[in-house]
């Protein structure tokens, strides 16, 4: 069996270190500096790559966040400046569709908007980094937060283990071990999972970076003055759901996925650094760790919804009116059936978007202060 780089590496960590958990393998897989699928080379998104966002879709959805922070800055007493802060922007496509719409049709918006990226690229603590002088009010991610390292859980009899990564016959191999603590457990706990009665076998992740990620977005939104908070707003948009519902009996085998050329596959020991592994989030997690910060729920939606919410329906019929006429009035010529042709392309990408079986079904979360 061929040996990449990353894979040497990790072989030689479970040799000097033992096995590693689930949760370190998978950091190993995705940021080892120099080797991690997030930290070389360029970014796995789009068609070209692993897998595509909805930005990659069309530019519907930067639109509709558009509208969606001219709603938040007028809420926010429409200030002069309006500072954005994008966690996790990868190639920066989002922060260009909105700039261009925000150009186009809200100018004064794009007056006060002061919007900075941060990636993932450079370590989770770059995501809630920037310059003493920038203080922002809203902070956003899109599909982030399911690219945390996770801990895999295995329930046997009355035992929650925890699922390892170690070396059998030269190949990575997963094995299960007791915890020396019941952090695991009290986090299931916590949510009141009922996981002692459920079947062994029973599998669940558990992203524990998440909520350290949660509780210092809320202190950069907040800002280090405790007698006076900032205002504003985090919106957070994934797949995954509310704790009761992510884990469940029926969801036996957990969410946890790997993205390899547009394929899914549930194999995440394969290719270490050149897959993506991703999980679902679990959105009462990140509620409850905001709420603890001083936050509050402004809402919890679908991506369905929010689009929905935010006008995307009404934007594709003021393109069907506007660029595609000759459907009504020319149907029968080329030009009619080219122009066709093109608004069933766009209708289906919007459909794309809102798909309740599909990407409609994202979680779209907002925390306000």
């Amino acid at each position: 069996m061929q040996v990449s780089s990353l894979q040497h590496v990790i072989f030689e960590r479970i040799q000097q270190m033992g096995p590693l958990s689930f949760a370190d393998y998978m950091r190993m897989a995705l940021y080892e500096p120099g080797y991690g699928y997030y930290v070389t080379g360029e970014a796995k998104m789009g068609w070209e790559g692993d897998y595509y966002t909805s930005t990659d879709i069309a530019d519907f959805f930067a639109h509709c966040m558009g509208r969606q922070l001219k709603k938040m800055w007028k809420q926010l007493g429409q200030p002069v400046r309006l500072g954005v802060l994008e966690q996790g922007a990868g190639r920066g496509d989002l922060a260009r569709q909105i700039h261009d719409w925000a150009n186009a049709h809200e100018p004064a918006l794009a007056a006060a908007l002061d919007y900075r990226r941060t990636d993932i690229k450079t370590g989770q603590d770059a995501l809630v980094t920037t310059d003493d002088t920038f203080a922002p009010t809203i902070i956003l991610s899109n599909e982030l937060v399911d690219a945390f390292p996770v801990h895999v859980v295995e329930k046997q009899g009355d035992t929650l283990y925890e699922v390892a990564v170690t070396i059998v016959n030269g190949r990575l191999a997963e094995m299960l071990v007791e915890p020396d603590n019941t952090t695991l457990s009290d986090y299931l706990d916590g949510f009141k999972v009922p996981w002692r009665t459920f079947a062994d076998g029973w599998r669940a992740e558990i992203n524990l970076d998440a909520l350290t990620w949660m509780e210092r977005t809320s202190q950069l939104l907040l800002g280090p003055n405790l007698k006076r908070r900032r205002h504003g707003f985090i919106l957070v948009i994934d797949y995954g759901d509310i704790a009761r519902k992510l884990y469940s009996n029926e969801r036996h085998h957990g969410t946890l996925s790997c993205y390899y050329k547009h394929q899914l596959t549930d194999r995440p020991l394969v290719r270490p650094g050149e897959q993506d592994i991703t999980a679902h989030v679990n959105f009462t997690a990140l509620m409850q760790t905001a709420r603890q910060q001083g936050l509050r729920l402004h809402s919890l939606t679908t991506q369905r919804q929010w689009l929905l919410d935010n006008g995307i329906n009404e934007e594709l019929e003021l393109i069907r009116q506007r660029d595609f006429s000759a459907i009504d009035t020319d149907r029968a010529s080329n030009q009619g059936q080219t122009a066709l042709l093109q608004w069933y392309n766009l209708r289906q990408r919007v459909s794309a978007l809102t798909d309740p079986m599909g990407m409609g079904n994202f979680k779209v979360l907002i925390m306000k202060r």
